[in-house]
């Protein structure tokens, strides 16, 4: 087990994934800035500090193991998924402090 460079990080070994897969993990999540480790026996440890890592990890590996089909579902979930402008929260947020203001 390898010791977390953050005190109350989490580090996890990714398992389940051919090697080849793993090294290429490996590499993205260095480009990522996340901490991780593949050591001599081809096993992949990750350093998770906060939810920002486990979704870049999460990412990360759906990527190579997921089919074509499957990505291109999660891609048009995505697209169609509707979120609040950032405009509309503004609003709320301010509506709700004149009220307590009151």
């Amino acid at each position: 087990m390898f010791k977390p460079s953050i005190p109350d990080a989490l580090v996890s070994q990714v398992s389940n994934i051919s090697r080849t897969d793993r090294w290429m993990i490996y590499r993205r999540l260095q480009e990522l800035g996340i901490s991780c480790w593949c050591p001599a026996d081809g096993s992949l440890w990750v350093e998770i500090d906060c939810a920002v890592d486990v979704m870049l990890l999460c990412s990360t590996v759906q990527q190579l193991i997921a089919s074509r089909q499957e990505l291109i579902n999660w891609l048009e979930r995505c697209w169609y998924t509707e979120l609040p402008l950032m405009s509309d929260i503004c609003n709320s947020l301010e509506m709700e402090q004149s009220r307590s203001v009151v």
